[in-house]
């Protein structure tokens, strides 16, 4: 199963990617990179699951585990894609958050913590052992496993080195795009 570097980077270099390779400099000028890391924060929102788990077994409710669950269905992200076609007309001019100089929009926040969440779940699908797409309603897994092909011997190393590899892929891509070694 991936780990906490994996969900977040993918999620941050997809919308980096689709950001400086698909859209016009106009368009690009109104979607700041900070949207990239409100995705990449929206992948590990479904790991929140462990936090409560702990606290529920903290606070006397013992054996208490929901990691797996309701954060880690399909329903969790589609609460936030409602969100955003909820607010996407009536927020069309209205924007939250002073973040540096950029103004973000509570619509596309929205839609990238729906993308975010969304990457974990298809990253726990296609690399982890089990998947609860419809939970409640279901616990039909359906899971891949890619890592289970491995040879039994890297299994164990297979997530960590997944992390340092879009690590080293992350700082690259910003290195060649958007010269952070200007900044350091």
């Amino acid at each position: 199963m991936p780990q906490a570097v994996a969900h977040i980077l993918i999620p941050m270099l997809a919308v980096s990617i689709f950001r400086d390779f698909f859209l016009n400099k106009k368009k690009r000028k109104n979607f700041p990179l900070h949207y990239a890391l409100i995705a990449g924060l929206g992948g590990v929102l479904p790991d929140i699951d462990i936090i409560i788990s702990i606290f529920l077994n903290l606070s006397g409710t013992y054996n208490w585990d929901i990691h797996k669950t309701f954060t880690h269905s399909l329903f969790f992200p589609i609460i936030f894609l409602a969100l955003f076609l909820i607010t996407k007309p009536i927020n069309a001019k209205a924007r939250l958050c002073n973040i540096g100089k950029h103004k973000l929009k509570l619509s596309t926040i929205f839609l990238m913590l729906f993308l975010g969440i969304f990457a974990h779940i298809f990253l726990d699908a296609f690399f982890g052992e089990m998947a609860y797409f419809l939970y409640p309603f279901s616990l039909t897994d359906y899971g891949i496993n890619l890592f289970g092909y491995l040879p039994y011997s890297i299994q164990s190393l297979a997530p960590a080195v997944l992390d340092g590899i879009l690590l080293v892929v992350w700082l690259l891509y910003l290195e060649l795009k958007h010269k952070i070694s200007d900044f350091i």
